[in-house]
């Protein structure tokens, strides 16, 4: 019998099953607020996708589900194979803030369904994510999309990894998406739209020591109606919306030049400038990895109003270094990754706007004429939080339209690691000039100072996880706050397995 199943071992290995795995994680997650202040602090709100409120919370209640696409674990009997052409996935969050009103926020963070093809995608939903070139865990934020407002529901195609192009072989690879979405329908407009695509470049093959990026981010705030602005800025209380509106505005051209525009439909500023509130970032960066180590250098410049095409807002920009280590660390406190950035927004093309002679300046970054909700949803900044809208500061600095601090100079850093078997800790540390707006300029300097210092600790071998995090503000900007944030959270990972054919 042992020399019959000897002689059949080649046979069942060759014929052997691979085996699919469909990943799915539930997680929920109780916890508590407790500070000196009714605000908030910055660290402890900033860059949460709008789930924690400015007005400090109680408690808060999040749940979550996630099924991502299967996989094929790799073997020693069988390697790694080419994964499935399609595959689907899915997710969803719902959090619960009970404030210091009684008053009770429910707020869904996520909620989306993707679908995959190849390399291409398709999302349709809630998802979080953070657009630009940046680290996405330490970073103070990418300029325009950052993840500290609450995700703007949208449908999006693309490709979300680095893909070679043919017949580059695989030295130029490409990422990047196209989406459609839609604003929340209060404030001065209502029903507007959300046009925003972005095309990133990758010089080097993934396990190339040295690796180029580049690329642009681009966001449209278009459409809607309202009843609040004049004829001048609106045209029958509606923003321009046919498909003629919609090249205008994904090619960024401008009406300015164009001296065959229906009066009619478009207001006087439509025909002045460019159909809706348009910003984003070009981005540029370089790698170096080694086995141990991967150090990444990146630059996003700033544009909104045409300086940087004129080249006069060439100062302004987020600057950052990511440091990460690539090897498994040792039990006791080590450092995995750390962050530091520098973030300039004071020049804005300069204080004058001259359009005849092509000087640009004056770009009152986030700001908008006609949307006066500016680059914000539900109230929260879409950008980089550094640029801070009036209802967040004190109420003795001046108040001037939706973001009344958009003239910054911001340092920060952030650390990673771990102290302790699988305890990790995180802190975050930042310093800004703050300096109003041109219109509106603050008195004086502004300065603030506001850190975070988080650790986890495991409770067990479960996935039952023990989180306290302790925030500080210090300052002119914002109101003088200590808090900690205590909580429980509960993750559940289950892997369906299914055989298939080898």
């Amino acid at each position: 019998m042992k020399t019959l199943l000897l002689f059949l071992c080649p046979l069942l290995g060759f014929c052997q099953n691979r085996i699919e795995v469909k990943p799915i994680q539930l997680f929920a997650e109780v916890g508590g607020f407790y500070g000196n202040s009714a605000q908030t602090p910055f660290w402890l709100r900033t860059n949460q996708y709008g789930i924690v409120p400015t007005s400090l919370p109680y408690a808060t209640v999040r749940a979550g589900l996630r099924r991502d696409y299967r996989y094929y674990p790799v073997t020693d009997s069988l390697p790694a194979k080419r994964r499935d052409f399609f595959g689907f996935g899915y997710g969803a969050e719902l959090v619960g803030n009970t404030g210091t009103s009684a008053k009770t926020d429910v707020l869904i963070p996520e909620l989306y369904a993707k679908v995959r093809a190849g390399a291409f995608e398709l999302v349709a939903g809630r998802r979080r994510e953070v657009v630009g070139l940046v680290d996405s865990t330490l970073s103070s934020g990418s300029y325009s999309w950052s993840g500290n407002a609450l995700p703007i529901p949208k449908i999006q195609i693309g490709l979300p990894q680095f893909t070679p192009i043919p017949f580059t072989n695989g030295i130029i690879s490409v990422r990047g998406f196209y989406a459609h979405g839609w604003f929340e329908n209060r404030g001065i407009v209502h029903h507007a739209y959300l046009h925003q695509k972005a095309l990133y470049t990758r010089l080097g093959k993934a396990r190339w020591p040295i690796k180029l990026y580049a690329g642009f981010n681009h966001q449209v705030e278009w459409g809607g109606v309202t009843q609040e602005l004049s004829d001048g800025l609106v045209k029958n209380g509606r923003f321009p919306a046919n498909f003629q509106s919609y090249a205008y505005l994904v090619t960024g051209s401008s009406l300015g030049y164009n001296h065959n525009v229906d009066t009619t439909y478009y207001s006087r500023f439509d025909r002045e400038n460019r159909i809706g509130n348009h910003l984003g970032s070009i981005d540029i960066g370089m790698e170096f990895s080694s086995k141990k180590l991967s150090i990444l250098v990146y630059r996003q410049s700033v544009y909104e109003d045409g300086s940087l095409f004129y080249r006069t807002n060439l100062e302004d920009g987020l600057n950052g270094i990511r440091f990460r280590k690539l090897t498994p660390s040792s039990s006791g406190f080590h450092i995995t990754g750390a962050v530091v950035e520098l973030l300039y927004t004071k020049s804005q093309g300069g204080s004058v706007f001259q359009d005849l002679d092509k000087l640009r300046g004056r770009d009152n970054y986030f700001n908008h004429t006609q949307y006066r909700n500016g680059w914000s949803y539900f109230g929260n900044t879409i950008g980089t939080p550094f640029i801070t809208p009036m209802n967040d500061t004190r109420p003795d600095l001046p108040r001037y339209g939706f973001f009344a601090n958009n003239r910054v100079r911001a340092f920060h850093t952030g650390l990673q690691g771990g102290f302790a078997p699988y305890c990790t800790f995180q802190v975050k540390v930042s310093y800004s000039e703050n300096f109003g707006t041109y219109d509106v300029p603050y008195p004086n300097t502004v300065e603030q100072f506001s850190s975070l210092l988080q650790v986890g600790v495991p409770l067990n071998q479960n996935g039952l996880l023990f989180t306290l995090a302790a925030a500080s503000d210090r300052g002119g900007l914002f109101p003088n706050s200590n808090a900690v944030y205590a909580s429980v959270r509960k993750t559940w990972d289950y892997y369906k397995y299914r055989s298939r054919k080898g």
